[in-house]
Protein backbone atom coordinates (compact mmCIF):
# COMPACT_ATOMS: atom_id res chain seq x y z
CA UNK A 1 0.00 0.00 0.00
CA UNK A 2 1.73 3.52 -1.07
CA UNK A 3 0.11 6.17 1.26
CA UNK A 4 0.96 9.97 0.83
CA UNK A 5 0.07 12.83 3.05
CA UNK A 6 -0.12 15.95 3.23
CA UNK A 7 1.68 17.66 5.94
CA UNK A 8 1.23 21.61 6.69
CA UNK A 9 3.38 23.71 9.36
CA UNK A 10 1.49 26.09 11.52
CA UNK A 11 2.58 28.24 14.45
CA UNK A 12 2.86 26.85 17.71
CA UNK A 13 -0.10 27.99 19.71
CA UNK A 14 1.60 29.99 22.07
CA UNK A 15 3.18 32.06 19.07
CA UNK A 16 2.68 35.79 19.47
CA UNK A 17 0.60 36.60 16.29
CA UNK A 18 1.25 39.98 14.75
CA UNK A 19 1.43 41.51 10.45
CA UNK A 20 3.56 43.40 8.76
CA UNK A 21 3.78 45.20 5.37
CA UNK A 22 0.44 47.25 6.11
CA UNK A 23 -1.24 44.10 7.69
CA UNK A 24 -0.92 41.96 4.69
CA UNK A 25 1.54 39.26 5.67
CA UNK A 26 2.03 37.41 8.43
CA UNK A 27 5.14 38.43 10.79
CA UNK A 28 7.29 35.46 11.21
CA UNK A 29 9.72 36.96 13.40
CA UNK A 30 10.34 34.63 16.57
CA UNK A 31 7.34 31.86 15.70
CA UNK A 32 7.87 28.21 16.24
CA UNK A 33 6.68 26.35 14.06
CA UNK A 34 5.18 22.75 14.50
CA UNK A 35 3.57 20.29 12.10
CA UNK A 36 -0.24 21.07 12.17
CA UNK A 37 -1.29 18.86 14.68
CA UNK A 38 -4.45 17.12 12.70
CA UNK A 39 -1.68 16.45 9.70
CA UNK A 40 0.29 14.90 12.31
CA UNK A 41 -2.07 13.03 15.27
CA UNK A 42 -4.95 12.31 12.46
CA UNK A 43 -3.73 11.72 9.25
CA UNK A 44 0.51 10.44 9.79
CA UNK A 45 -0.56 8.22 12.67
CA UNK A 46 -2.94 6.20 11.11
CA UNK A 47 -0.92 5.58 7.46
CA UNK A 48 1.73 4.25 9.60
CA UNK A 49 -0.69 1.90 11.32
CA UNK A 50 -1.77 0.95 7.86
CA UNK A 51 1.23 0.11 7.37
CA UNK A 52 2.22 -2.13 9.72
CA UNK A 53 -0.40 -3.38 9.24
CA UNK A 54 -0.62 -4.41 5.30
CA UNK A 55 2.66 -3.27 4.14
CA UNK A 56 4.18 -0.29 2.15
CA UNK A 57 5.13 2.92 2.45
CA UNK A 58 4.67 6.30 3.83
CA UNK A 59 5.66 9.63 1.95
CA UNK A 60 4.60 12.87 3.53
CA UNK A 61 4.46 15.76 1.16
CA UNK A 62 3.95 19.39 1.52
CA UNK A 63 4.53 22.68 -0.48
CA UNK A 64 6.67 25.34 0.75
CA UNK A 65 10.66 26.91 0.96
CA UNK A 66 13.45 25.21 2.66
CA UNK A 67 12.09 26.66 6.41
CA UNK A 68 9.46 24.01 6.12
CA UNK A 69 12.29 20.95 6.09
CA UNK A 70 12.40 21.15 10.26
CA UNK A 71 8.83 20.47 10.41
CA UNK A 72 9.49 17.66 7.73
CA UNK A 73 12.05 15.98 9.53
CA UNK A 74 9.23 15.96 12.77
CA UNK A 75 7.47 13.92 10.66
CA UNK A 76 9.98 11.13 9.21
CA UNK A 77 11.02 10.86 13.16
CA UNK A 78 7.27 10.01 13.65
CA UNK A 79 8.05 6.74 10.96
CA UNK A 80 7.54 7.89 7.50
CA UNK A 81 9.72 6.52 5.09
CA UNK A 82 10.44 9.56 2.82
CA UNK A 83 9.27 13.60 2.40
CA UNK A 84 8.55 15.44 -0.86
CA UNK A 85 8.93 19.28 -1.01
CA UNK A 86 7.44 21.34 -3.72
CA UNK A 87 9.28 24.11 -4.06
CA UNK A 88 6.62 26.92 -4.02
CA UNK A 89 5.23 29.68 -1.70
CA UNK A 90 1.97 28.09 -0.54
CA UNK A 91 0.11 31.13 -1.89
CA UNK A 92 -3.46 29.70 -1.59
CA UNK A 93 -5.73 26.33 -0.95
CA UNK A 94 -6.50 25.54 -4.58
CA UNK A 95 -2.46 26.27 -5.54
CA UNK A 96 -1.38 24.00 -2.81
CA UNK A 97 -4.16 21.46 -3.69
CA UNK A 98 -3.16 21.27 -7.27
CA UNK A 99 0.61 20.89 -6.76
CA UNK A 100 0.22 18.02 -4.53
CA UNK A 101 -2.35 16.23 -7.10
CA UNK A 102 0.02 16.74 -9.80
CA UNK A 103 2.32 15.15 -7.95
CA UNK A 104 -0.06 12.33 -6.37
CA UNK A 105 -1.35 11.67 -10.09
CA UNK A 106 2.10 11.35 -11.66
CA UNK A 107 3.56 8.84 -8.58
CA UNK A 108 0.57 6.41 -8.29
CA UNK A 109 -0.66 6.64 -4.98
CA UNK A 110 -3.51 4.49 -4.02
CA UNK A 111 -4.52 6.81 -0.81
CA UNK A 112 -3.83 10.48 -0.14
CA UNK A 113 -4.83 11.31 3.69
CA UNK A 114 -5.07 15.24 5.02
CA UNK A 115 -5.80 16.37 8.40
CA UNK A 116 -9.46 18.37 8.48
CA UNK A 117 -8.00 21.56 8.67
CA UNK A 118 -4.56 23.58 9.51
CA UNK A 119 -5.21 25.67 12.66
CA UNK A 120 -3.83 28.88 10.89
CA UNK A 121 -6.42 28.82 8.17
CA UNK A 122 -9.45 26.22 9.54
CA UNK A 123 -10.12 26.03 5.56
CA UNK A 124 -11.00 22.68 5.60
CA UNK A 125 -10.82 22.92 1.77
CA UNK A 126 -7.74 20.84 0.62
CA UNK A 127 -8.73 17.36 0.52
CA UNK A 128 -11.68 18.05 -1.27
CA UNK A 129 -9.62 20.02 -4.09
CA UNK A 130 -6.45 17.37 -4.35
CA UNK A 131 -9.80 14.92 -4.72
CA UNK A 132 -11.21 16.81 -7.47
CA UNK A 133 -8.04 17.28 -9.31
CA UNK A 134 -6.92 13.74 -8.97
CA UNK A 135 -10.54 13.02 -9.94
CA UNK A 136 -11.16 10.26 -7.03
CA UNK A 137 -13.26 9.50 -4.37
CA UNK A 138 -13.60 12.01 -1.51
CA UNK A 139 -14.65 11.20 2.27
CA UNK A 140 -14.23 14.32 4.38
CA UNK A 141 -13.66 14.36 8.43
CA UNK A 142 -13.73 10.42 8.73
CA UNK A 143 -12.80 9.56 12.37
CA UNK A 144 -12.31 5.54 11.45
CA UNK A 145 -10.04 4.23 8.66
CA UNK A 146 -9.66 0.52 7.54
CA UNK A 147 -8.48 -1.23 4.56
CA UNK A 148 -9.35 -5.25 2.94
CA UNK A 149 -7.39 -5.29 0.20
CA UNK A 150 -8.70 -2.83 -2.22
CA UNK A 151 -11.38 -1.32 -0.75
CA UNK A 152 -11.60 0.83 2.14
CA UNK A 153 -14.12 1.49 5.29
CA UNK A 154 -14.74 4.84 6.93
CA UNK A 155 -17.16 6.04 9.97
CA UNK A 156 -17.83 9.62 9.52
CA UNK A 157 -20.04 11.47 12.08
CA UNK A 158 -23.31 13.12 11.20
CA UNK A 159 -25.93 14.56 12.56
CA UNK A 160 -27.64 12.22 15.08
CA UNK A 161 -25.05 9.25 14.28
CA UNK A 162 -22.32 7.74 12.12
CA UNK A 163 -21.92 6.90 8.52
CA UNK A 164 -20.33 4.24 7.54
CA UNK A 165 -18.93 4.63 3.57
CA UNK A 166 -17.18 2.11 1.64
CA UNK A 167 -14.61 3.09 -1.65
CA UNK A 168 -12.40 1.63 -3.72
CA UNK A 169 -8.75 2.83 -3.59
CA UNK A 170 -7.50 4.89 -4.49
CA UNK A 171 -8.83 7.72 -3.00
CA UNK A 172 -8.33 11.14 -1.18
CA UNK A 173 -9.55 11.14 2.68
CA UNK A 174 -9.44 14.21 5.13
CA UNK A 175 -8.92 13.33 9.14
CA UNK A 176 -10.78 14.19 11.95
CA UNK A 177 -10.37 13.17 15.57
CA UNK A 178 -10.68 9.36 16.35
CA UNK A 179 -8.80 8.39 13.63
CA UNK A 180 -5.69 7.88 15.63
CA UNK A 181 -3.62 8.84 18.38
CA UNK A 182 -0.69 11.03 19.12
CA UNK A 183 2.95 9.76 18.61
CA UNK A 184 6.05 10.94 20.36
CA UNK A 185 9.02 10.13 18.31
CA UNK A 186 11.66 8.07 20.08
CA UNK A 187 15.53 9.04 20.02
CA UNK A 188 15.81 6.01 17.16
CA UNK A 189 13.65 7.91 15.07
CA UNK A 190 15.29 11.00 15.50
CA UNK A 191 18.54 9.77 14.40
CA UNK A 192 17.09 8.05 11.62
CA UNK A 193 14.80 10.71 10.38
CA UNK A 194 18.48 12.63 9.72
CA UNK A 195 19.26 10.10 6.60
CA UNK A 196 15.64 9.84 5.23
CA UNK A 197 15.07 11.02 1.57
CA UNK A 198 13.93 14.82 1.74
CA UNK A 199 13.36 15.29 -1.91
CA UNK A 200 12.56 18.58 -3.15
CA UNK A 201 10.93 18.84 -6.77
CA UNK A 202 9.81 22.50 -8.52
CA UNK A 203 6.39 22.95 -9.21
CA UNK A 204 4.12 22.58 -11.78
CA UNK A 205 2.86 25.27 -13.33
CA UNK A 206 -0.51 26.47 -11.51
CA UNK A 207 -1.90 30.18 -11.13
CA UNK A 208 -3.20 30.57 -7.46
CA UNK A 209 -7.02 32.10 -7.71
CA UNK A 210 -6.78 34.11 -4.67
CA UNK A 211 -4.39 36.32 -2.89
CA UNK A 212 -4.91 37.70 1.04
CA UNK A 213 -5.33 41.63 1.35
CA UNK A 214 -5.13 42.58 4.83
CA UNK A 215 -5.14 40.63 7.95
CA UNK A 216 -6.06 41.82 11.30
CA UNK A 217 -6.52 40.71 15.11
CA UNK A 218 -9.90 40.39 16.65
CA UNK A 219 -11.11 42.83 18.76
CA UNK A 220 -9.84 42.68 22.73
CA UNK A 221 -12.20 40.99 25.01
CA UNK A 222 -13.90 42.92 27.49
CA UNK A 223 -13.88 42.26 31.29
CA UNK A 224 -15.80 39.57 32.71
CA UNK A 225 -18.68 41.03 34.87
CA UNK A 226 -19.63 38.87 37.87
CA UNK A 227 -23.04 38.82 38.74
CA UNK A 228 -24.46 37.24 42.07
CA UNK A 229 -27.12 34.09 41.24
CA UNK A 230 -29.99 35.67 43.25
CA UNK A 231 -29.59 39.15 40.87
CA UNK A 232 -31.31 37.99 37.88
CA UNK A 233 -32.87 41.18 37.03
CA UNK A 234 -29.15 42.61 36.76
CA UNK A 235 -28.34 39.85 34.65
CA UNK A 236 -31.71 39.97 32.20
CA UNK A 237 -30.88 43.72 32.33
CA UNK A 238 -27.24 43.59 31.03
CA UNK A 239 -28.30 40.77 28.55
CA UNK A 240 -30.64 43.16 26.90
CA UNK A 241 -28.88 46.69 26.88
CA UNK A 242 -25.31 45.67 26.88
CA UNK A 243 -25.00 42.25 25.19
CA UNK A 244 -27.96 42.64 23.30
CA UNK A 245 -28.13 39.02 22.71
CA UNK A 246 -32.01 38.80 24.07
Amino acid sequence: MKILVCISKSPDTTSKIAFTDGNSKFDENGVQYIVNPYDEWYALVRALELKEVAGGSVSIITVGNASDEAVMRKALAIGADEAIRIDAEPTDAYYVSMQIAEYAKANGFDIVLTGKETINYNGSQVGGMIAEGMDLPFVSLASKLEANGNTLTLETEIVGGIQIVEIDMPAVISCAKGMAEQRIPNMRGIMAARKKPLNVVPPADITPLTAFESYALPEAKSACKMIEPENMDELVELLHNEAKVI
